[in-house]
C-alpha cells in the first residue's frame, strides 16, 4: 500500500534561491553542528603526545622565529612594543583566519563520502569548522592575554590599552565571516579545478606577508602602504593591536572597507556554495 504524504517525517526539496540558507533547518540540525565541532576540535591532536598543548606550541614557536629572524636579524620595527607581544597580536588573528579559510575551502572534497550518503544541510560543515577554529583561537587568545598582562603589570613597556577593546568581538566576527565567505568560494571552485587546492597554501603564506603581522603599517609609506591596506585583513590586525597596545593604524574607514569586502565575499560564497552543492557529486 503506497504511503501517503502525511506519513513522511521529512520532506526534502531542491533549493530554488541561491541565497537560501534555510536557517530554520540549520537550527534543527544544531546537535549535528555540535558533534562536528567536537570532532573537528578533538580529532586534530587526538593521537599526539602533547595533545592540546600544540595550540600553545605553534604560536609560541612562530613568535620566537619572528623575534629571531625579523626582530633580531632584520631589525624590523615593532613600533616600540615588546616583540613577543607585537608578533602575537598579529599571529593569533591570522591563525584563525588562515585556519578557517584552509579548512572550509576543502569542504566538498573532504566530505564527499558523507555528502553522497546522508542528508543534512551542507552549510553545517563549513559553519562547524569556523566554530571549532574559534575554540582554537580562544586558547591562543588566552596565551596572548597572559603575555599582555605580563608586560602591562610587571614591566615598564609603553603599552596603552584603550576603548577600542570593545571592538575585539566585532573584529573576531569579521575575521570569521571573511574567511568563511572566501572559503565557500574556493571550495566551490575546487570541485572542478583542483589547482586551487595547491595554490591556496601558497596564497595564505603570501597573504601573511602582505598583512602587517611582522611589521607595523606605520613603517611603510607611499603606494606600498596603499597596497598593503587594500588587504582587508590589514585594518583588522592594526585595530586589534591598537586596542591592546595603543599603537596601530586605526581607521573607521579601514574597518568599513574590511566590512564591505566581508559582505561581498560572504554573499558570493553563499551563492556559489548553494549552486555547486546541487551538482558537485558529478564532478568531485
Amino acid at each position: 500500500m503506497p504511503q501517503s504524504n502525511e506519513d513522511w517525517t521529512l520532506e526534502i526539496y531542491p533549493k530554488t534561491k541561491l541565497l537560501d540558507l534555510n536557517l530554520k533547518e540549520v537550527w534543527r540540525y544544531r546537535d549535528l553542528l555540535t558533534l562536528f565541532v567536537r570532532r573537528d576540535f578533538v580529532a586534530v591532536y587526538k593521537q599526539t603526545i602533547f595533545g592540546p598543548l600544540w595550540f600553545f606550541v605553534q604560536p609560541i614557536l612562530t613568535t620566537i622565529m619572528f623575534m629571531v629572524v625579523f626582530g633580531g636579524i632584520a631589525k624590523m620595527s615593532t613600533d616600540g612594543m615588546p616583540q613577543a607581544l607585537f608578533y602575537l597580536g598579529g599571529i593569533v588573528l591570522w591563525n584563525y583566519f588562515s585556519g578557517v579559510l584552509s579548512q572550509t575551502s576543502n569542504t566538498f572534497i573532504s566530505n564527499k563520502g558523507v555528502f553522497g550518503k546522508v542528508y543534512f544541510p551542507r552549510i553545517i560543515t563549513p559553519l562547524s569548522l569556523s566554530v571549532s577554529k574559534l575554540l582554537t583561537f580562544g586558547v591562543q587568545f588566552v596565551l596572548f592575554l597572559g603575555t599582555f598582562f605580563y608586560y602591562l603589570f610587571l614591566t615598564d613597556a609603553p603599552i596603552g590599552p584603550n576603548w577600542a577593546i570593545v571592538l575585539v568581538p566585532f573584529l573576531i566576527l569579521l575575521t570569521a565571516l571573511m574567511a568563511l565567505g572566501l572559503g565557500l568560494i574556493i571550495t566551490a571552485l575546487t570541485t572542478k579545478y583542483r589547482d586551487f587546492t595547491f595554490l591556496l597554501s601558497f596564497a595564505i603564506q603570501l597573504g601573511m606577508y602582505a598583512t602587517p603581522i611582522i611589521y607595523p603599517a606605520s613603517s611603510i609609506e607611499g603606494k606600498l602602504k596603499t597596497v598593503i591596506m587594500l588587504n582587508p585583513m590589514s585594518s583588522i590586525i592594526e585595530t586589534f593591536r591598537y586596542a591592546f597596545l595603543g599603537v596601530g593604524n586605526f581607521s573607521w574607514g579601514g574597518l568599513g572597507y574590511s566590512f564591505g569586502v566581508m559582505l561581498v565575499l560572504l554573499v558570493i560564497g553563499v551563492i556559489t556554495f548553494n549552486k555547486v552543492e546541487k551538482t558537485f557529486m558529478d564532478t568531485v
